[in-house]
């Protein structure tokens, strides 16, 4: 009687213990399911929490060793499963995401013999005294460059206390905060005008230049052209597979910038009342010189899209995987810019702020809308001031 009873007690417990990890490995495929990145991993999960509590019967019908063959090999493939599914997505995570440097500055620094920047020893102007701390955004450093190589000290280096790079999230923020005199880039974004005002700065913009705003795909893809309401549908998520656009059957990706910098501003002063869809973590890109990279080699190539601004692209970059399309028929030519034909433009503007007491910000101003100063926006390959 006592091993019969005790055979009973074990047999209990064990069901006991075999229906509780059927339920626990039910949840845990409904949380892995509900976490899971893809479509596939979703599905796995779910038919994992659902198969195991089904085999319970298998318990009370004495083939608890099967039961406990099939627990242990769908625990088994669902752990190799998530260790698949999380290699695969850091791999993934690995291609998509770039954070190399928007422009190698030390090309185009002032001063340096070989540098890329259009040298010009100004005959107009020479600054001394307190000299204004300039910045910018990383497509025109290399004309921020030049205009510190004109008129500004020949001692005066990257990095010293009047001539920065931090790009335009760290750029303006400075500027707003009044630790820099000039910022040279786009347009800030409603939140960076924003930040100015919570620290009492008002920003004042003068145009220096014209930019156009442009849209990249990988050179294989045989969309040409699209037109400023066909860009909307993409990047608001309504178009999503190029045959609606006349291409191949395949997937858009369509990659972003992050919140803050100039060319995701750019977008969203393009995109104006039309929501732009939220893009996965793999599809925004830090780095100005990522975003580019990124449509070049991203997996299939042909299916991503890009923006960024022309010069950047055309003058800095230059990368052969790529092509800038037209929009509405007309390509980002500097003779299409200057006609006002290419449809999506933008001032470069040489931004400052109100009651600034340094005489030298003014004239430096003056003298960027110099005829000197235009030389070097026009030579360096921006459209200047008419």
């Amino acid at each position: 009687m006592k091993n019969k009873g005790l055979d009973l007690g074990i047999k209990i417990v064990l069901t006991l213990m075999l229906i509780g990890g059927a339920f626990f490995v039910g949840f845990l495929g409904l949380i892995l399911s509900a976490f899971a990145a893809t479509a596939s991993g979703k599905i796995l999960y779910t038919l994992m929490a659902l198969a195991l509590p089904s085999l319970l019967p298998l318990v009370w019908l004495k083939k608890r060793k099967i039961y406990l063959i099939v627990l242990a090999s769908v625990v088994l493939a669902a752990l190799i499963t998530a260790g698949v599914f999380f290699g695969f997505e850091k791999y993934e995570e690995k291609i998509t995401i770039d954070t190399s440097p928007s422009i190698n500055v030390h090309e185009y620094l002032p001063f340096v013999e070989d540098t890329l920047i259009v040298k010009l020893d100004s005959k107009t102007l020479k600054l001394t005294g307190k000299l204004p701390h300039v910045d910018g955004a990383a497509a025109v450093f290399p004309v921020y460059s030049a205009f510190v190589h004109a008129v500004y000290p020949n001692s005066t280096a990257l990095g010293e206390g009047v001539f920065s790079y931090t790009n335009t999230r760290g750029g303006y923020e400075a500027l707003a905060e009044k630790k820099r005199d000039v910022f040279f880039g786009a347009a800030p974004s409603k939140e960076q005008v924003e930040y100015a005002e919570q620290n009492g700065t008002v920003f004042k913009y003068t145009q220096i230049g014209t930019e156009a705003f442009v849209f990249f795909v990988h050179k294989d893809n045989p969309i040409d052209s699209l037109t400023v309401e066909q860009i909307k549908g993409i990047y608001s998520g309504k178009i999503t597979n190029w045959s609606e656009l006349g291409g191949d059957d395949e997937e858009i990706v369509a990659f972003q910038r992050n919140e803050g910098s100039g060319s995701q501003s750019m977008l969203i002063r393009f995109m104006g009342d039309t929501p732009i869809m939220t893009p996965e973590t793999k599809e925004r890109v830090d780095a100005m010189g990522g975003i580019i990279k990124e449509v070049a080699e991203y997996k299939s190539k042909s299916g991503s899209i890009g923006f960024s601004f022309r010069y950047y692209v055309e003058g800095i970059i230059k990368n052969p995987d790529i092509k800038m399309i037209s929009i509405d028929g007309v390509s980002p030519s500097i003779e299409n810019i200057k006609s006002g034909t290419y449809p999506i433009t933008t001032p470069l503007y040489a931004v400052t702020y109100e009651d600034n007491p340094n005489e030298n910000v003014q004239l430096l101003l003056d003298w960027i809308l110099s005829e000197e100063g235009q030389y070097i926006i026009e030579q360096t390959g921006y459209v200047g001031i008419e």
